[in-house]
């Protein structure tokens, strides 16, 4: 149901004051009239309107004393001046103290109507950008983020720490393993976290377009600039600038990153305008810097204007414990967006899930579950409905459980076996002879695993 925007109108000439009720009453708008100042602060006292018409003068006060009141008590209401007598004086003034616009008589409804809806249109943006942060907070607090292995609550302890300084922050950790969630974790839950939030991803940007991207550009800068352009870096004025991959970054590149960390400011390309910035840098990586320092592919100067917090993200395959809890949160998650009941898994696929060496950590285990959740018929995940290689890795695995190797081998014979019979349509002996084996031999194994013959 659409929400209806109350409207106070405030002047001194009723007939002028009722004309405008009348007219601004469509739509399902609710209006309400006061004929002094006073009158009208005593109705805002007591209910909320979304705009106020007020004219410039009063009896009792003047628009831009209502105006501050407003703006004072109420800085979501957008205020409107109406006056007859229009200067540049008053019209500066009324735009400095907070007014949406200024509208001069004889009054022009249908501009009226316009500014009014321009006006609902920017209430209505900021509430949805309110609620987007809010979300958006919510989702990255500490709490949403799954890890009770020591190793993670290690993390955690630091990431505590972090969120109340400013400090430059470096993080580490492989591909997969959660560096921009880490990020923004950092960023939601510290002083900044009604600020701007902006990630790039240096080596997804090409060499040529990422120093425009990052700091910017003026009308004339290159071929095709025909206009001027802000970089990511202004973008992210007093709030948080992320530069995942920083490795990535070309060496000229390094330099300029260097200047604007140290200076706190940047020029736009083709431009020789100094601007200051307050932005707070969180840099990742998923190779060693020290090392890139050493091969001589990144600024040693810059690695430890960077390097001030290190955070250092453990791959999943050292983060045991919270294999189940993650496989758990994402088969809720594909579960509610596929339109699924709740799935449940069993133990063999967790301890195949467990023994997986995971090389492309979180984000792997997310996709494998979200593919097991598509292609699993039933609403149980059994040790089959797993991908081949995380079945096979955990069959042939020696981990700290022990295995039960008689059992293994003959369960990877069996698969081997019904594969080749799949393939030759139960032909033994091609079966055979694609298993490299003499046919009496297949017989013999396929009879001691009580196979069909």
């Amino acid at each position: 149901m659409k929400e209806r925007t109350r409207i106070l109108i405030i002047d001194d000439e009723e007939p002028a004051r009722m004309a405008m009720s009348k007219l601004l009453s469509t739509n399902g708008n609710v209006v309400q009239g006061a004929a002094t100042g006073e009158e009208a602060l005593d109705l805002l006292a007591r209910e909320h309107f979304n705009i106020v018409i007020t004219d410039l003068l009063l009896p009792d006060t003047s628009g831009i004393t209502i105006l501050v009141q407003i703006k004072s008590t109420s800085p979501q209401t957008e205020v409107i001046l109406i006056t007859g007598h229009a200067t540049a004086e008053t019209a500066v003034q009324a735009m400095k103290e907070g007014a949406f616009d200024y509208i001069v008589k004889p009054l022009n409804i249908d501009e009226l109507r316009m500014i009014i809806a321009k006006a609902v249109e920017k209430q209505k943006l900021l509430s949805e950008n309110v609620y987007l942060k809010k979300q958006l907070q919510e989702r990255f607090e500490f709490d949403n983020i799954i890890g009770g292995s020591p190793a993670m609550q290690k993390v955690f302890n630091r990431m505590k720490r972090i969120i109340t300084t400013d400090s430059t922050v470096l993080i580490f950790g492989e591909s997969g393993t959660g560096k921009e969630l880490v990020a923004k974790a950092i960023h939601f839950n510290g002083t900044r976290k009604d600020k701007p939030f902006i990630a790039v991803h240096c080596g997804a940007i090409p060499e040529n377009l990422l120093e425009s991207e990052l700091f910017g550009y003026v009308r004339g800068a290159f071929t095709g600039a025909m206009r001027d352009k802000i970089g990511k870096f202004e973008a992210a004025h007093t709030g948080t600038i992320f530069l995942d991959e920083i490795v990535t970054m070309p060496m000229h590149l390094q330099t300029k990153l260097l200047r604007v960390l140290q200076e706190q400011e940047l020029e736009r390309l083709g431009s020789t305008r100094t601007i200051k910035l307050d932005v707070r840098i969180i840099s990742a990586s998923n190779l060693n810097l020290e090392q890139e320092v050493r091969n001589g592919n990144f600024r040693e100067d810059l690695y430890y204007r960077l390097n001030v917090i290190p955070v250092n993200l453990p791959p999943l395959r050292e983060r045991v414990e919270d294999i189940l809890p993650l496989s758990r949160h994402f088969l809720s998650k594909n579960c509610r967006e596929m339109q699924r009941p709740l799935m449940t898994i069993s133990q063999e696929a967790v301890e195949a899930l467990e023994t997986y060496h995971w090389p492309g950590n979180v984000r792997e285990l997310e996709n494998i579950i979200e593919r097991t959740v598509a292609l699993t018929e039933g609403n149980h995940i059994a040790l089959d409905d797993l991908p081949p290689h995380i079945r096979d890795e955990a069959l042939t695995r020696v981990s700290e459980r022990g295995v039960d190797m008689v059992k293994t081998m003959n369960d990877i014979e069996r698969r081997m076996i019904l594969d080749a019979l799949s393939l030759t349509k139960g032909v033994k002996a091609r079966a055979a002879a694609l298993l490299r084996l003499n046919r009496t031999t297949l017989v013999e194994k396929m009879r001691r695993l009580g196979l069909d013959l």
